[in-house]
């Protein structure tokens, strides 16, 4: 392609003008199937030329260089015949695959990608504009690949200003600064159990490249990533992220991971290190709760996260995850009964606050990161405040965070020391018992101050009270409670 800065560009301006793209999310899911087929077609090359024996899951007519490919002879399909073939011919066969449990993970990811994919166009002769477009990609080549990973990237970010699909994807200077502070060691396996696009899981296999110097370690390399994805776009996404990124087998799975019996797990299904910024606001259901102990079933979909998080750690395993202000400050039964067993069976070592805009403008609800080991209960907490940098009121689209916003946390992180601003903690210790009995298990400390400025977009205002009303009512309960008993108990 002679100019992929301009790719993004050129296609955006091509489906403008197409009637049945409405919006950025379609516009998006548009491009995202064929950029798979496109990438899988060019990973199906290699494998053909690395074993003989190779054999396609699609049919020879639905391979992207049998029908997508323009050879210039006029005889590629465009208008009416493209639309009938992509419609009626592509798509039913693609979703119709015959998939077995022993069929390998690289040849059913296909069907799965395709299960709930739209084609959203309806004017053919722009559908072949867009697909010679694609098809100008040289995925043969090392350097457009790398290329057109960066590019990839950019189509990840506008995901955030795509209406609810803003949820997938979490802004690289995160996932980045998470993987580094996690230190990834060569033959560790890393799991997301809500993948979304598959940010940490590059992020992760981008930090741990340095460790790879032979054949052995890059195999290594390849094995070191699952992912479960409940939603089906971002799984897709997902799948052609890591295609991109040279890994061939890519161990991500299309489903909800709070489907299962956490009780159930066993040592196979637990993992060396987790990575993950599991979905928050959400409610779940009575059948979704019933797959976890009473005292741990809420209907906070981050909860219940947490709970999967600690149920499939490996022993001497390392977690970072991104959680919201609710999770912190929150007191009610589950919250403190998860934050009980956090203090109890993990070491919960660090907790970054993060400025609230960081998300933005998918949310504006301030997140933090918490760094928790499994090899032993948690003796004592650091709380470390991540300001706005100098220059910056807050993050947006145009002005997001970058991974050197991190250096004032990297720099304190192996030198570990309390910082007072303005009156206000900045950065201080805490023991596990001052968390439980001082603090009642409330994890809100060394905050932003001056937070009755913070302007929140209506939704998330309503969470925030309806989270705070929750602590609220429960600290009543427990104070009530402790009363009662002092007084010798209530009276029949």
């Amino acid at each position: 392609m002679s100019s992929l800065s301009g790719f993004v560009k050129r296609i955006r301006d091509i489906m403008r003008n197409d009637a049945g793209i409405n919006g950025d999310a379609q516009r998006i899911e548009q491009i995202a199937w064929m950029l798979f087929l496109k990438v899988y077609d060019a990973k199906e090359k290699n494998w053909e030329f690395e074993d003989d024996n190779y054999q396609s899951i699609i049919p020879e007519n639905c391979r992207w260089s049998a029908w997508a490919h323009d050879d210039k002879s006029g005889e590629a399909l465009t208008g009416d015949s493209l639309l009938e073939f992509v419609n009626n011919t592509l798509f039913p066969t693609l979703k119709g695959l015959e998939v077995t449990p022993e069929t390998p993970v690289q040849k059913s990811i296909v069907k799965t990608t395709f299960e709930d994919a739209n084609q959203y166009m309806k004017d053919g002769v722009l559908l072949r504009q867009l697909i010679n477009v694609i098809d100008e990609l040289d995925l043969s080549d090392d350097d457009e690949i790398h290329a057109f990973g960066e590019i990839y990237e950019s189509i990840l970010k506008e995901l955030q200003s795509a209406g609810s699909a803003g949820e997938f994807y979490t802004p690289r200077a995160v996932t980045s600064f998470m993987a580094r502070m996690i230190k990834p060691k060569l033959g560790e396996v890393m799991a997301d159990f809500a993948c979304g696009t598959g940010g940490f899981i590059t992020s992760w296999l981008s930090e741990l490249w340095a460790q790879v110097h032979d054949t052995e370690g890059q195999e290594a390399w390849g094995r070191s990533v699952y992912g479960i994805e409940k939603k089906q776009f971002p799984y897709m996404l997902c799948i052609t992220n890591l295609l991109l990124h040279d890994v061939d087998v890519p161990k991500v799975y299309h489903g909800n991971s709070l489907l299962r019996d956490v009780l159930s797990y066993t040592e196979a299904d637990k993992f060396d290190v987790i990575l993950m910024n599991p979905p928050y606001g959400g409610s779940e259901k009575a059948d979704v709760k019933s797959h976890f102990p009473a005292d741990l079933a809420g209907s906070e979909t981050a909860d219940l996260f947490m709970s999967v998080i600690m149920y499939r750690m490996k022993k001497t395993g390392r977690a970072a995850v991104i959680l919201p202000d609710g999770f912190l400050f929150g007191t009610d039964n589950v919250k403190v009964n998860i934050k009980k067993n956090l203090l109890r069976d993990f070491n919960l070592h660090t907790i970054i606050r993060m400025p609230g805009s960081v998300f933005s403008p998918y949310t504006s609800i301030t997140t933090n990161i918490l760094f928790f080991d499994h090899d032993g209960p948690t003796k004592e907490t650091w709380f470390y405040r991540l300001d706005m940098p100098e220059g910056y009121k807050h993050f947006s689209k145009s002005k997001p965070m970058k991974l050197e916003h991190f250096d004032p946390v990297v720099e304190w992180w192996d030198d570990r020391h309390a910082i007072e601003q303005d009156g206000f903690d900045k950065a201080k210790c805490f023991t596990a018992e001052q968390l439980s009995q001082e603090f009642g298990y409330n994890f809100d400390l060394c905050g932003f101050p001056h937070e009755e400025e913070e302007i929140l977009d209506p939704l998330d205002l309503i969470q925030r009270y309806q989270e705070q009303r929750i602590s609220l009512n429960s600290e009543i309960d427990r104070v009530l409670s402790e009363i009662t008993e002092k007084l010798g108990g209530a009276k029949a």
